[in-house]
């Protein structure tokens, strides 16, 4: 299984990021939902780029102080984890 990095840097990346690594892992938004104790509906905002005022406040802070973020997904422990 191939592993697979994307830049986080609007909240589009990290929906876009959560999507494909749940798609790649066969799971449907159900599914991760019931995993992550949510409603579907939260995994559908998200993976839709749904900004959240936490998501764009942590987007402020991670511009302003030089941070990065990042997302991998894949590997041989992907099925497992």
């Amino acid at each position: 299984m191939a592993i697979h990095t994307a830049q986080l840097r609007a909240a589009g990346d990290f929906g876009l990021a959560i999507q494909q690594a749940r798609l790649e892992r066969g799971l449907s938004q159900n599914d991760l939902a019931n995993v992550v104790g949510v409603p579907q509906s939260t995994i559908s905002q998200l993976e839709s780029g749904a900004s959240t005022i936490f998501l764009r406040r942590l987007l402020t802070i991670a511009k302003a102080t030089g941070v990065e973020f990042t997302a991998t997904w894949g590997g041989e422990d992907a099925a497992g984890s």
